[in-house]
């Protein structure tokens, strides 16, 4: 667990959640390559969020595209830091992708932040019953919002019209949740270099490219990545 501190709120702390594995298509840059999905539990002293919460249940329509695909149940993720479902005081998707909303259903009643812009896109990958569920609390956002104190969202759209990065303002410099934002750490450092996946095959490649710059001109202490179980230390 990455542990830091916000000024006027109190100590945090990152804790990834490895949630499995999907294949990149073949035929497409990075094709037949593994990646890792990821969540990312932040312990806040108002109380524990969840960013993203990976594929959830299979999917007939979809896995067989990012096959093979491995799952581990959130549950299981969250009990082994003893942190319980019950626990989560609400939960912020990077996007409506399944393999990063796929989970949400196990949190009705606990508010769940994403971008309107990417509800309304009618995104491939998307699962209805996955977002709008029995019980839901969805808080559409139309741009930055504070989460909890010290807790922000940043919209940084290209893999998505409504992608968006969690900031946690840390003493010692920002700390972000860049989600898919760049699919790896590498390509973070440089999203041109080959083979280019992100911006190859984003919905809006010149976003994308922006939205890694607003990343980066945060200098930030320490960015991590739903696809990548390295993480990055820019700043450091």
């Amino acid at each position: 667990m990455f542990t830091g501190h916000i000024s006027g709120v109190g100590d945090y702390g990152v804790t990834p959640l490895d949630l499995g594995e999907l294949t990149i298509p073949a035929g497409t840059p990075m094709g037949g390559r593994a990646l890792a999905v990821q969540a990312f539990l932040i312990r806040h002293p108002d109380g524990a969020v969840l960013f993203d919460t990976g594929l959830g249940r299979e999917s007939a329509s979809f896995d067989h595209i990012l096959a093979p695909i491995t799952r581990r149940p959130l549950d299981e993720a969250l009990a082994a830091i003893e942190v319980k479902i019950s626990d989560v005081g609400a939960v912020v998707n990077c996007h409506l992708h399944y393999d990063h909303c796929g989970g949400n259903p196990s949190f009705p009643g606990v508010p769940i932040f994403a971008q309107e812009r990417d509800y309304d896109a009618g995104l491939n990958f998307y699962i209805p019953e996955r977002i709008d569920f029995p019980g839901v609390d969805l808080r559409l956002l139309n741009g930055e919002a504070q989460i909890m104190p010290g807790l922000r969202v940043v919209p940084t759209p290209g893999h998505t019209p409504g992608h968006q990065s969690l900031v946690i303002d840390d003493d010692g410099g920002p700390v972000v949740l860049a989600g898919q934002a760049a699919y790896t750490s590498a390509e973070f450092a440089d999203p041109l270099a080959e083979p280019a996946r992100g911006f190859r095959t984003a919905w809006d490649g010149p976003a994308f490219l922006r939205s890694i710059d607003v990343l980066k001109a945060l200098n930030p202490r320490r960015v991590y990545f739903s696809h990548d179980a390295e993480y990055s230390e820019p700043g450091g």
